[in-house]
């Protein structure tokens, strides 16, 4: 019987409180699991991701993130969640290097507080009306502001501006007109957002499982890709955000958006371990 531990962390928590932010399961040595059972593993914990830490010969370690559904390439609270715990592992390790499915991710710590540095970004346009987006939302026209862009700083994903914080609050995604809308990976997603002042971001993201359509308390990829979609549309740089993300889902989060002068994206957030516990395998 092999047994592999585990831990239980939340990422991007609010003011530190244990129970916000986004909960992600992180095996400590998944070095001996196949890609089927490590699916498994994800779809038995049922999270938004569990990550694996498996050896890496050109970084620290690589991280092997799964939904219950699929493997990810890049996401941002299984990243840094997985550093955290590769720290627990390795005392001393504030400054890693992650191997993902979207290349090596740099992340770095001051306490418990994360930062990863994204991958460079890109973006395309939405190839849809704003009426149509905004049907697919839930919304008004009118609720939409400036250019939606899919963006991919590591993952690619839906960015929509929306013009008040109200018309984040009233977004209802209709999965038959969203649907309509594929990423490079063929995966139908929304991230919108409103400012709500001079550093300060009200946001949510939505995203298929199955049949069903969900709605995460706090997403790091699309925190990167935010911050692209202010490179696409030529905001002053450096700039930083507050985020506030998680409110209609019971689980408050807050998620730090940086872009640098020189066009380089970080994303940051509290990271706080709540549990361990291993699993039994034949």
């Amino acid at each position: 019987m092999a047994h592999y531990p585990f831990r239980i962390v939340n990422v991007f928590t609010r003011g530190r409180e244990v129970l916000s932010g986004n909960p992600l399961c992180v095996f400590e040595d998944g070095a001996a699991l196949d890609t089927a059972t490590m699916q498994a593993l994800a779809l038995q914990f049922n999270l938004s991701e569990t990550t694996f830490i498996v050896p890496s010969s050109v970084a620290h370690a690589r991280v092997r993130i799964f939904t219950p559904r699929y493997e990810m390439p890049f996401a941002g609270h299984p990243t840094l969640g997985t550093a955290h715990v590769l720290r627990a592992l390795r005392p001393g390790l504030d400054e890693l290097q992650l191997e993902t499915g979207a290349g090596c991710v740099a992340v770095r710590a001051k306490r418990d507080h994360w930062t990863l540095t994204a991958p460079t970004a890109a973006w395309r346009e939405t190839g849809v009306t704003p009426a149509q987006l905004a049907a697919g939302l839930g919304l008004r026209e009118a609720d939409i502001a400036e250019r939606p862009l899919w963006v991919k700083a590591g993952r690619e994903q839906l960015i929509v501006p929306l013009n008040s914080a109200d018309a984040v609050r009233r977004a209802a995604p209709r999965p038959e007109a969203l649907a309509q809308l594929h990423s490079e990976d063929g995966a139908a997603m929304a991230y919108v957002f409103a400012q709500l002042g001079a550093g300060s971001i009200l946001a949510r993201f939505f995203f298929p499982q199955g049949r069903i359509w969900l709605e995460d308390p706090a997403t790091g990829s699309a925190t990167a890709n935010l911050g692209g979609w202010c490179l696409a549309m030529r905001r002053a740089l450096p700039l930083e955000f507050e985020i506030a993300q998680g409110e209609a889902t019971g689980r408050r989060s807050q998620l730090r958006l940086r872009v640098s002068a020189e066009g380089r994206i970080e994303v940051g957030g509290e990271v706080i371990e709540i549990g361990t516990g291993s699993v039994q395998l034949n």
